[in-house]
């Protein structure tokens, strides 16, 4: 199950792309916090400390503790905006939720084991990289783990094939490929006459080619 990471943030006042660009430049992350039915309140939090976490953290999925002036709020972080030239972050959403309160998200799958039809030559093809879960909080997983060892060639795994954590459900149907292990490849050989009519072609072609003098 994910995380609960504590972070710290403190009430933003600046505002402004001015002001917001001072606060980075300091580094500091803008931030926001919103969710259903709460005012959206304005934060900010310590860029190094931030991405700590954000390299730590197993999954993209991340539950927090937010502290706002000894107050406790519990949130998963929506969105992290970055400058890729400079390779900072620039901005970051909290999404305020309740530990009683189901969510939707997106968890990566992993295949572990060899499939049994890799000896044969085939192919293990991953279709869904990420699955969509709903669940509790405390029941979020960091990802979805599969053993596909038992695949033969032409076998799939499905969504309803996977074993979820407990409180846990998917919303795509059961009949979803999520794997497959796929036939070899194998390269069409050219005929046999084609084969043999391209150097009599060139044959004559240099036949009547005129002599080089």
């Amino acid at each position: 199950m994910a995380n609960i990471i504590d972070i710290t943030v403190s009430p933003r006042t600046a505002v402004g792309t001015g002001a917001v660009n001072r606060l980075r430049k300091e580094g500091v992350i803008p931030g926001v916090v919103y969710g259903k039915g709460r005012e959206n309140v304005n934060v900010q939090l310590d860029r190094k400390s931030f991405t700590k976490v954000l390299q730590n953290s197993a999954s993209d999925n991340i539950l927090v503790n937010l502290s706002i002036d000894g107050a406790v709020q519990l949130a998963l972080v929506q969105e992290v905006q970055h400058d890729y030239i400079k390779s900072t972050i620039t901005h970051v959403d909290f999404h305020a939720i309740n530990a009683d309160e189901e969510i939707h998200a997106s968890v990566p799958v992993q295949l572990v084991g060899e499939p049994a039809g890799a000896k044969f030559g085939g192919l293990l093809e991953l279709h869904l990289h990420n699955v969509e879960v709903r669940c509790l909080p405390k029941n979020l997983p960091e990802k979805l783990t599969a053993n596909v060892a038992h695949l033969n060639v032409g076998d799939a795994l499905h969504i309803g094939d996977l074993a979820l954590p407990e409180g846990v459900r998917v919303k795509l149907d059961g009949a979803v490929v999520v794997a497959a292990v796929s036939q070899p490849r194998v390269e069409e050989a050219a005929p046999a006459g084609a084969a043999a009519a391209a150097p009599a072609a060139g044959a004559k072609a240099d036949a009547k080619a005129p002599a080089k003098k």
